[in-house]
């Protein structure tokens, strides 16, 4: 189910600061219209200085795209602006959306998915006075997309039928998934010398990985020896001991980054209280996502002593879930047990196999429950990538009726 990425490093001859320039410099030669994908954290905070330095250079413009979050660190926040600020003369249009999007909630079953800046709602804090609150903004916009719906659909439309380019600042060295992201032989690339280029689904943008082959040393070298401005957020984090490959600023409560909940709560105690009083599960996310054992399924699982199987043990906890979470899971599950039906499994799937907890799909009913205990919504484990919010309801029936005929739970 899942396709093998590139592994095989290529070096260049100069170092990763001059091969992001050069790729800038590239994109700015390359493409009239030019968006920054900025979130306010050190690998995009480093891309938005070079991309500026090379606008300057140039005597260029380009606009810069952020999403806030609702639930963001006043740090995060005040650095966004004091850069959208100091690079105004640079800086066309800085679209900063504060819509109503939705986002996995990791902490909770009950609300498995939250929305931010959520109609008729106690926010967390308010927008901007700059920030795109009106729905009829975007032509495209439609209530509670998904971050995986909007940005490709803000890239077409940024397009506007002309050849574009969409700079993100991922790096292939921070996670396996933005590593198999990039290096995807699947992926479209603008010239076949080019790894750090992938096409979009659609229209005419192309995303642009300028420092696709920095490592975290190489992130901190630079700010050090620059001494361009950062989110101070990383020295908080860095006093509370959270090591520098760890640190992330994005929205909280997925999967990977409920870990950081803690640090809302010792860090801004005053909007750690309104997080709890908006989202389901917050304070439940702070106190175990980072410790040993069966909550959230961490590091570690094991099979309680009163069901003699995993698939039994899976079973007993789709029936303890709330009824609709339940049926979303049950209609992922047996998608999933078909498709090896097809695929070797004609019977079932083993109860557990070796490596069957770690990144590659290794299928196994031990690996159904860890999905489960982990809240992982969109079984991404699975190889499951999230369903349009504009196709769910769809999905779902024809999912049901299929459920029907193969009988499978």
């Amino acid at each position: 189910m899942m396709e093998e990425p590139m592994t095989q490093k290529i070096m260049l001859g100069y170092n990763v600061l001059e091969a992001a320039q050069r790729r800038l410099l590239w994109s700015f030669n390359t493409f009239q219209r030019i968006c920054v994908s900025f979130s306010g954290g050190k690998d995009s905070t480093i891309l938005l200085h070079l991309a500026a330095a090379c606008a300057q250079k140039l005597n260029r413009r380009f606009h810069v795209l952020f999403i806030d979050w609702e639930a963001q660190f006043s740090y995060t926040i005040e650095h966004v602006e004091n850069l959208r600020s100091a690079y105004h003369d640079v800086i066309e249009a800085f679209y900063w959306v504060a819509l109503p999007l939705s986002t996995p909630n990791a902490v909770s079953v009950y609300e498995p998915e939250w929305i931010c800046w959520q109609p008729d709602t106690a926010w967390v804090r308010q927008p901007p006075e700059q920030a795109i609150t009106d729905i009829h903004f975007f032509p495209f916009y439609r209530q509670n997309m998904t971050f995986e719906e909007f940005v490709p659909a803000f890239a077409i439309w940024f397009s506007v039928g002309r050849p574009a380019a969409m700079l993100v600042g991922i790096r292939a060295d921070e996670s396996l998934q933005r590593f198999q992201s990039i290096t995807s032989k699947r992926k479209q690339r603008y010239a076949n010398d080019m790894p750090w280029t992938t096409a979009t689904t659609q229209g005419y943008t192309w995303n642009i990985y300028p420092l696709y082959d920095w490592k975290t040393d190489d992130i901190w070298t630079w700010i050090s020896r620059t001494g361009k401005p950062y989110n101070p957020l990383y020295d908080l984090m860095y006093q509370a001991g959270v090591p520098l490959s760890l640190m992330r600023v994005c929205e909280p409560f997925g999967p990977e980054q409920r870990k950081g909940l803690w640090l809302y709560h010792t860090l801004e105690p005053e909007r750690w209280a309104l997080l709890c009083h908006r989202v389901a599960g917050a304070n439940c996310g702070k106190l175990y996502a980072n410790r040993h054992g069966e909550f959230f399924a961490v590091r570690q699982l094991t099979r309680p002593k009163s069901h003699a199987t995993w698939r039994s043990y899976a079973m007993f906890i789709l029936d303890s879930l709330p009824e609709s979470t339940a049926e979303h899971y049950r209609n992922k599950i047996s998608v999933y047990l078909h498709w090896y039906q097809n695929h070797g499994f004609t019977r079932d799937i083993p109860d557990e196999q070796e490596n069957d907890l770690g990144c590659k799909d290794v299928p196994s009913w031990r690996r159904i429950c860890k999905v489960l205990l982990r809240n992982d919504f969109w079984c991404r484990a699975l190889s499951f990538s999230p369903t349009k919010a504009s196709h769910y309801a769809r999905y779902c029936q024809k999912t049901k009726e299929k459920r029907l005929e193969w009988r499978l739970l």
